[in-house]
C-alpha cells in the first residue's frame, strides 16, 4: 500500500507547480479550450463545470489504495496565469506522469520545463524509483519533452503508444 500525503508543490524556474483544486476548473477551462489539444489523446474541450466535476474526482483520489493520484496546475510565475498541467499516478515505486500546455503557451519550454520539474520532484521524494510516460508515435513534441525529462523509449507499446522510462525497468 502506498501512503499518499497528496502532491506538494514545487517551482521550477519560471513555474510554480501548485496542487489541482477544484477552484481551478474555470481558469483551467480556458487554457484547455482547443480541440488540437485533443489530437492525439481524444476527446474535447471541456467546459468549467466538466473540468469541476473531474477535478472533483481527482482530487478526492483513486478509489484503489494502492494507486495515488497526484494532479499539479502549471502558473506562469510573474504572469499569474496559468498555462498547463502535469500529472503522477504512482503505484508503489512507479509514477506514470502526463503533461499538457495549453495552445496559447506552446513553443515556449513551458512542457519541459514542468516535465523536468515534475520527474526531479517525484525522484527526488525517494518513494518514487521509475518514472513512465506513454507518448503517440505522431506526436514530436510530446517525445521531445519526454526526452528532455531524460526518458527513452524501450521499445514496448500500450494501446497503440509507446512507453517512455526513466528509471529502475
Amino acid at each position: 500500500m502506498t501512503t499518499d500525503n497528496g502532491p506538494t508543490p514545487f517551482p521550477t524556474a519560471r513555474l510554480d507547480a501548485v496542487p489541482l483544486r477544484v477552484a481551478h476548473a474555470e481558469e483551467m477551462a480556458v487554457v484547455l479550450d482547443d480541440p488540437a489539444l485533443h489530437t492525439f489523446t481524444g476527446g474535447a474541450p471541456e467546459d468549467a463545470d466538466t473540468l469541476r466535476a473531474r477535478y472533483e474526482r481527482q482530487t478526492a483520489g483513486s478509489p484503489d489504495p494502492d494507486e495515488l493520484w497526484w494532479n499539479w496546475v502549471l502558473r506562469i510565475r510573474g504572469e499569474d496565469c496559468l498555462a498547463g498541467y502535469v500529472q503522477a499516478t504512482v503505484r508503489g515505486s512507479r509514477a506514470e506522469i502526463a503533461w499538457v500546455t495549453g495552445t496559447e503557451r506552446q513553443g515556449r519550454g513551458y512542457a519541459k520545463e514542468a516535465a523536468r520539474g515534475l520527474v526531479a520532484h517525484l525522484l527526488g521524494g525517494g518513494a518514487v524509483r521509475t518514472v513512465i510516460a506513454h507518448i503517440h508515435p505522431d506526436h514530436a513534441a510530446s517525445a521531445a519533452v519526454a526526452a528532455s525529462a531524460g526518458l527513452v523509449r524501450n521499445g514496448e507499446w500500450e494501446d497503440g503508444e509507446e512507453r517512455w522510462v526513466l528509471g529502475e525497468r
